[in-house]
């Protein structure tokens, strides 16, 4: 019998993160990091980036570039193999909401948030994943929200986008899980990201999405660390299409 601690040991195996600068992004970085993994940080924010890179040390690179800008990828998929190889683990923590209503919504605006949203983790993993294949194993995990399943105020393109997150990730299975490449999203509740900056900072708004919760709280950063640890390794190699809600229970109230 293998030894269940084992399951989760990602030695050997390189994880790319995109929006790694900050946030739930470069909480996987870390945790991926320390479980053995050699890791890619991507983002736009430079300086945010080399700062993650020396906490981590030498078993991590960042790349700075825009995953959204179609006529780059090439270049960018370039950067991300260089250092250590083509990645094993793909995750796809990059996003944006604009926080606009109904009512408010523009073109750029909605164009930029399905870009990032939804465009870039299938285009960015389409691109990677041939030597997924060629390898048989691979972890795709995608981030989906609690507006996944759930209509918020001013959440119109955000919840759209992460709506459709929820059907790729079913459709990438489809697709790849044959070739040993599973594929998965993580749905966060409340955390203190720089994204959810606006709903930390007002306090009886945060207090009333703990109290909606079954555990009465909000996330906490490391709440993030099992779950994904377990869709990038070994311990999840017959779980695929699936949305994992890390909400506290938000979702089952």
């Amino acid at each position: 019998m293998v030894d269940p601690r084992s399951l989760f040991d990602l030695t050997g195996k390189v994880a790319c993160i995109t929006g790694a600068s900050s946030g739930l992004g470069r909480r996987a970085a870390v945790t991926l990091s320390l479980a053995g993994a050699k890791v890619i940080a991507v983002a736009r924010r430079k300086q945010a980036l080399r700062s993650l890179s020396l906490e981590i040390g030498a078993n991590a690179a960042h790349v700075a570039g825009d995953i959204t800008d179609q006529r780059q990828l090439k270049v960018l998929c370039d950067s991300i193999t260089n250092p250590f190889g083509p990645p094993d683990i793909l995750i796809h923590a990059a996003g944006v909401n604009t926080r606009q209503s109904a009512d408010e919504v523009s073109r750029k605006g909605w164009e930029t948030t399905l870009a990032l949203n939804l465009e870039a983790p299938f285009f960015l993993s389409q691109a990677l994943v041939t030597p997924m294949k060629e390898n048989g194993w691979g972890r795709i995990v995608n981030f989906a929200s609690l507006q996944t399943t759930r209509a918020f105020p001013g959440g119109i393109a955000y919840g759209a986008s992460k709506a459709g997150i929820a059907q790729l990730t079913r459709a990438m299975a489809e697709a790849w899980s044959p070739h040993g490449i599973t594929a998965n999203a993580i749905g966060p509740g409340f955390f203190p990201t720089e994204l959810t900056q606006a709903v930390f900072d007002d306090k009886e708004r945060a207090d009333r999405n703990a109290a909606q919760t079954c555990i009465g709280r909000n996330g906490r950063l490391e709440d993030i660390d099992g779950p994904l640890l377990f869709l990038c390794s070994d311990a999840s190699s017959y779980v695929t299409g699936q949305i994992m809600m890390v909400d506290g229970g938000f979702t089952a109230k």
